[in-house]
């Protein structure tokens, strides 16, 4: 039996689409985690959520980031 082991070709073809859903998709936990906060009590889970939320804007910077690194290798 053969077996292959050579990479598979990297495909980045729809990788601005996907780096979209993510921004969508991070975009929605940021709302959702916002509208839990008033029924959040504890200030230690308060700061632990805005923590959070900071942390995913920054991936959303970096998504971009990342979608016009794509556009300009196009």
């Amino acid at each position: 039996m053969t077996y292959n082991n050579k990479p598979k070709p990297d495909d980045r073809s729809d990788n601005v689409e996907k780096l979209q859903s993510m921004i969508h998709d991070t975009i929605e936990n940021i709302e959702a985690a916002e509208d839990s906060l008033q029924f959040t009590d504890s200030a230690t889970q308060r700061e632990q959520i805005e923590a959070k939320n900071e942390r995913r804007r920054e991936s959303i910077e970096n998504f971009r980031s990342e979608i016009k690194d794509e556009n300009s290798q196009k």
